[in-house]
């Protein structure tokens, strides 16, 4: 674990460079690990996501219930999608209309099932949080906690970024064979407005196409 002392936050306006815009689907469920699959078929639909500097495509995530359902955790394990599941990517804002009428209305398979592309909300302005959580950091195999954090830390200081604490949660592998992946979830705390904005702007790692180094808000359970 990482740890500083706190600093102040600063009042700040979230500046529009980066957003998040949301699309309803119609899909019966998915895999829980989908993302080498969904990421390939918004690639055939835009070919040219992979191009852009700061793209993102969020795993479509089902919420837990409040009647003591959890959701599946194994990779294999299939989320049963409801109209209110949405898929989210994180684009600059000069492509976002581009990504609206060329992706609203595609049909096309992830992982067997066939996902429908629906109408596309109003885009979303990144958080303010204080505390940003990635499910997926991709790691190096070798990397055990330690030398993930200060990896981790060594990144963020990199880019300038100021936070008090970085925690690293549990460890995942996505996807099979060549397009395996080892990730382990990571916690930012104590970061300033603006330097909240930059992270989720900037990412951490590769493979943001399939979700990984994706920041949002931290919601305490």
């Amino acid at each position: 674990m990482f740890w500083q002392e706190e600093e102040d936050q600063e009042h700040y306006r979230v500046p529009e460079r980066v957003q998040e815009l949301s699309f309803s689907i119609r899909c019966k469920s998915l895999p829980v690990d989908h993302s080498a699959q969904l990421a390939s078929a918004l690639l055939a639909a835009l070919p040219w996501l992979d191009q852009v500097e700061g793209a993102g495509v969020h795993q479509i995530h089902v919420a837990e219930s409040g009647n003591g359902w959890e959701r599946p955790q194994e990779a294999t394990d299939r989320l049963y999608l409801s109209r209110r599941t949405k898929l989210t990517l994180r684009l600059p804002s000069d492509l976002l209309t581009r990504a609206a009428d060329e992706l609203t209305g595609q049909c096309f398979e992830v992982a067997g099932e066939p996902l429908e592309v629906r109408e596309a909300a109003a885009p979303r302005l990144l958080s303010l949080s204080a505390t940003l959580y990635a499910r997926h950091v991709v790691s190096a195999p070798q990397q055990d906690e330690e030398a993930f954090i200060a990896w981790a830390v060594a990144q963020l200081r990199g880019a300038g970024l100021r936070f008090t604490k970085v925690l690293c949660g549990k460890e995942h592998r996505l996807g099979e064979g060549a397009s395996r992946l080892l990730t382990r979830s990571l916690l930012i705390s104590g970061l300033s407005h603006d330097d909240s904005v930059r992270l989720q702007e900037l990412g951490l790692g590769p493979e943001r196409l399939r979700g990984c180094g994706l920041f949002i808000p931290h919601k305490p359970v």
